[in-house]
């Protein structure tokens, strides 16, 4: 199976997965009824035009599955998650002052900060809602757990983004410090995936298994984020102004030659598709890179090793190339 074959079977397998919660998390939030037109219509245009999180309700059902459980009982608290973590997103975005992602407009680059930060309020307060109404039926004991989970993890990232905030600009920021953040923003992965191992009621192996599983997806997940935005003229140019560098940069500027070059490049007043790959093929040479390379690469052989407890093997053998999936061509 060659490695494009691989990505491409593995966001089929994660939409699969996940497109029922997604569904539900769209008509639930769609229901509810909104007379103020732009509100109405940037809150649509976020469900059906931009906001297409098959990952985390996918990842809570292959956990749940993995330890034996029906997947079908995540469908709910899947869709909870598909809505928390849009509210997040989009506020996320007002701070960053992101304006594209994907050659689309994000709500804020659309309707404005004022109705941006109302429809990740909605989005917010309905996905705890739903997360709820998702637990009343479960035994206490899980449904405590559920949602303390959920809400260490939103708090964890918030954390993450007050950090990262107060990083911004700083040009000296060494990748240590901003793998930090990244280690914390990748609280929700691993929440997601030990709630599928409880609501699967796996044995405490499995559960601890699991969420190590999850954090580390959600770090691999959110390092390849950052390579592909050194490609992204305009991504790259917003996070020079509003945001932390990518990590990628921030390995090759322990090169200070890299980082003379970069900086150079990185100063212009607009960053062009070429200017871009000339920062790609400065990084690619630099120890700095091979470094990051290296901990990927840890990071891949952690997560592979932890599944090991798990029995499942088909599902398994899925989360595993998964994680490889996500490392293709860093």
């Amino acid at each position: 199976m060659s490695e494009k074959t691989l990505i491409e079977k593995m966001k089929v397998l994660l939409e699969k997965r996940g497109k029922n919660a997604c569904k539900l998390a769209e008509k639930e939030i769609l229901s509810e009824k909104l007379e103020y037109k732009p509100l109405r219509e940037a809150l649509q245009y976020f469900m059906q035009e931009t906001w297409h999180n098959f990952q985390h309700p996918a990842l809570l059902s292959l956990a749940c599955e993995s330890v034996g459980g029906k997947p079908e009982k995540t469908t709910s608290i899947g869709a909870a998650l598909v809505l928390l973590t849009g509210g997040a997103d989009i506020h996320d975005d007002i701070i960053d002052q992101s304006k594209t992602k994907g050659s689309k407009p994000t709500v804020f680059g659309k309707f404005g900060r004022d109705i941006s930060l109302l429809v990740g309020d909605a989005l917010l307060l309905k996905g705890a809602t739903l997360l709820y109404n998702a637990c009343e039926n479960l035994p206490k004991k899980q449904r405590t757990e559920i949602i303390k989970l959920v809400k260490d993890a939103f708090f964890e990232i918030g954390m993450a983004e007050a950090k990262e905030t107060s990083l911004k600009g700083n040009w000296d920021l060494t990748p240590k410090e901003y793998l930090d953040v990244i280690i914390m923003k990748a609280a929700i992965a691993e929440a997601t995936a030990r709630i599928g191992a409880i609501l699967g009621e796996g044995s405490f192996n499995e559960i601890e298994a699991l969420s190590k599983y999850g954090r580390i997806w959600g770090i691999l997940a959110t390092i390849r984020d950052d390579y592909i935005d050194t490609f992204e003229p305009d991504e790259l140019k917003n996070r020079v102004e509003n945001e932390c560098l990518p990590l990628p940069i921030l390995y090759a500027f322990c090169d200070q030659k890299a980082k003379k070059k970069i900086i150079n490049i990185l100063r212009k007043r607009r960053i062009q598709e070429k200017d871009a790959f000339k920062i790609v093929k400065i990084i690619t040479d630099t120890k700095g890179m091979q470094a990051l390379r290296q901990e990927v690469q840890a990071l891949l052989r952690d997560g592979v090793q932890s599944l090991k407890i798990v029995k499942r093997r088909i599902l398994t053998t899925q989360l595993k190339n998964i994680l490889h999936a996500t490392v293709e061509s860093l």
